[in-house]
């Protein structure tokens, strides 16, 4: 038997894959139902190291993971049927369910300073930096783990959320921001840091986190 996407937010849903296989045509996309609520959460990775998310209306067949090109086509064609499961395509680990408001950001700053970013990356390519060339590569992952905003919580000043620009990148290019003019949600959840705009969030665990760590009595390779 045949099982069906059972999303009804196509629009939405189609908006969320084709900016996703903008990026990696080859990225898969997971479904997971919100339990009592008529909706799915759609969540996948961009090849920058984020988690990205968008709740669309309609109930997934369960937690499944899918091409999301398959799954953009589907819907492209009207047509209700799930795309081949590839749930070993999934193996990264998702932020905690609760999360707390840390501050509210305007979108149209975020905005600025992910414009502001590519800016940087195109004129370092063009002209290097102190007259040296560098590595385009070298040049974008600097820049996507600089710091880019950081916020002192009123309960805690001494414990400030770091906000990378991989997150801000993130949430301006899969559009989650809009037009710029709605307010963006600094959450955390654990160790996660997350920016909720008013049509998607995008999470990311803290850099302290992330760092490699070598194992007592092991050599690194």
């Amino acid at each position: 038997m045949t099982t069906g996407h059972g999303l009804t937010g196509v629009a939405d849903a189609g908006a969320f894959l084709a900016r996703l296989v903008r990026f990696d045509p080859a990225t898969v996309v997971r479904l997971r139902p919100v339990p009592g609520a008529g909706r799915t959460a759609l969540w996948a990775r961009l090849p920058w190291g984020v988690l990205v998310v968008r709740t669309v209306p309609g109930d997934a067949p369960g937690d499944v993971t899918v091409g999301a090109g398959e799954l953009l086509a589907e819907l492209t064609a009207g047509g209700a049927a799930l795309p081949v499961r590839r749930d070993d395509g999934w193996r990264w680990q998702l932020p905690p369910g609760a999360s707390r408001a840390v501050e509210s950001l305007p979108g149209a700053e975020l905005r600025r300073i992910a414009e502001a970013a590519a800016g940087t990356l195109r004129e370092a390519a063009t002209h290097g930096v102190a007259g040296r060339a560098v590595g385009q590569r070298v040049l974008r992952d600097a820049l996507l783990d600089h710091v880019a905003v950081v916020v002192t919580p009123d309960e805690d000043p001494r414990t400030p959320v770091e906000v990378s620009q991989r997150l801000v990148q993130g949430l301006v290019r899969m559009g989650f921001a809009g037009s710029g003019e709605d307010d963006v949600q600094v959450r955390a959840a654990g160790r996660w840091v997350g920016l909720v705009g008013p049509f998607g969030a995008v999470w990311s665990r803290t850099v302290a986190d992330l760092a490699l760590r070598p194992t007592p009595g092991r050599p690194n390779v």
